[in-house]
């Protein structure tokens, strides 16, 4: 298996109904995002926590698009776990190295457990965003997974880009941003693209190639309506 900075992991299935597989050695830890588990080996322990305390998971619940609760599993001996994400889509792995991303409510999948995670406001045109109004901050040193709605397309920036809010799924620390509207006030509100972000500066962006709100409102009319 490949291996990264803490963890030797396997992506299968890329990128629709994308599989994550990591080996864990004697001792080792992971956290995951609650109801990622698709399987592990018998001698992996799992423990539920607020990670942060009261005030940070709260934080990353209610703000960031995370649950309450995080998942951690530790083996004891060499073992084996399986995540995936709750829809279908692609996982991918980041390196940070003392250093930030900014990511998308509902993107973190799992990570070391020294990885932090929390949130960072949008800005005042969020409040009118169909994406929410803040990100997840992750900083640290070590392996986190990511996960998108669709494929990941990653883009190296180098100047400038404006990204639909929907697409977006995490960039790196040191790039600039700014939530603006999509032409005139009628593009903004007719057009179906809504907000996008303009991002300023150097790094990684990466970007999805469906978007959950688009999905939402093709599906909605489908579904059997309750009288």
């Amino acid at each position: 298996m490949p291996t990264g900075i803490d963890y030797e992991y396997e992506i299968f299935k890329s990128p629709a109904y994308t599989l994550l597989k990591v080996g864990l050695k004697d001792g080792q830890e992971i956290k995951a995002e609650a109801g990622a588990l698709v399987s592990m080996t018998p001698n992996l322990n799992i423990e539920t926590k607020m990670q942060g305390g009261m005030f940070n998971a709260l934080k990353r619940s209610a703000l960031g698009g995370e649950s309450f609760f995080q998942n951690i599993f530790k083996a004891d001996g060499q073992g084996e776990i399986t995540l995936a994400p709750g829809y279908p889509g692609d996982v991918e792995r980041l390196e940070l190295n003392n250093e930030t991303w900014f990511l998308q409510g509902g993107a973190f999948l799992a990570s070391n457990v020294n990885i932090d995670l929390d949130t960072k406001f949008q800005g005042l045109k969020g409040f009118v965003s169909r994406e929410g109004l803040f990100f997840l901050k992750a900083e640290g040193v070590g392996d986190i997974f990511i996960s998108a709605f669709g494929a990941l397309y990653e883009y190296d920036l180098d100047g400038e880009l404006i990204v639909d809010t929907g697409h977006l799924v995490g960039f790196q620390g040191g790039i600039q941003y700014e939530v603006k509207k999509i032409g005139g006030l009628k593009s903004t509100f007719l057009s179906g693209e809504g907000l996008v972000l303009k991002l300023r500066g150097r790094g990684k962006v990466f970007m999805q190639t469906r978007n959950p709100t688009a999905f939402a409102s093709w599906l909605t009319p489908m579904l059997p309506f309750k009288k």
